[in-house]
């Protein structure tokens, strides 16, 4: 079966990648239907508690992501038990980037403003893997002719600039930018030869002295974000939920 997917629907040994990606968007989906539907006190489920403790799913989702981690490594990516391996892998990174902003701020933070961070990095991951997918190879080495590819100076130094332009990208402010940077190079040149935003280590270093600059970053900034805040948020809370208003925060159904 899964000779028959890689000779007619994806790339040779892609399988085990389109099947990780798959469980990763599915479970994160299933995952907030879930959650929206304890909020709002509807349907059989409820949080899942033990002895008093409450148990969120990013428990579980390492566990997945740990076994699914080691059996891909340890399988035969054409088999069955690569593609099996993928299926859990992506499930467990489903459940565990679901809770990421409870990591990042060892808080339950699920239905607060800085929930919003698990919804960008779900999206912002599954992005890139669908990048990874359609053949793009990271720091555009996949742009190299064959030649080229036989010519390990030339390889070296173009994973070499396009590091470069990521990592600028990134020194401005740009993190988005810079991830995808990595993925797709014009990009990375592209967040590169723009203005830094303000704040960023770029601009403190850089604009410190040039007034014109500094000012021009932050009207920059503050047009970007006026026009692009909303509907950015607006697509957070459609996929993901609205967060609670104010300080105020719910306890988290997981």
């Amino acid at each position: 079966m899964g000779h028959w997917w890689e000779r007619n629907v994806v790339e040779p040994g892609k399988l085990p990648l389109l099947v990780a990606l798959s469980a990763f968007v599915l479970t994160f989906l299933v995952t907030r239907l879930i959650t929206r539907l304890i909020r709002a006190g509807k349907g059989p489920f409820g949080n899942v508690e033990a002895g008093g403790l409450h148990i969120h799913h990013v428990v579980p989702g390492v566990l997945l992501t740990v076994v699914g981690g080691f059996g891909a490594v340890a399988s035969d990516r054409h088999g069955f038990g690569g593609v099996l391996a993928a299926f859990v892998f992506g499930v467990g990174v489903g459940l565990v980037l679901d809770e990421f902003a409870l990591i990042l701020h060892l808080d339950d933070v699920y239905w607060s403003e800085q929930g919003r961070k698990s919804v960008e990095v779900v999206v912002l991951t599954a992005a890139l893997v669908g990048l990874l997918l359609a053949g793009f190879a990271p720091f555009g080495v996949d742009d190299l002719t064959q030649d080229e590819l036989q010519d390990r100076g030339t390889v070296i130094a173009t994973i070499a600039v396009n590091f470069l332009f990521s990592l600028i990208a990134l020194g401005k402010g740009k993190a988005r930018i810079a991830l995808f940077g990595v993925v797709v190079p014009p990009v990375a040149l592209f967040g590169a030869l723009r203005l830094a935003r303000p704040g960023s280590l770029w601009a403190k270093r850089f604009y410190r002295r040039r007034s014109r600059a500094r000012a021009k970053s932050i009207l920059r900034a503050y047009r970007h974000d006026r026009r692009w805040m909303g509907p950015s948020r607006a697509v957070q809370d459609w996929i993901g939920g609205r967060p609670d208003p104010g300080k105020g925060r719910l306890p988290g159904p997981r």
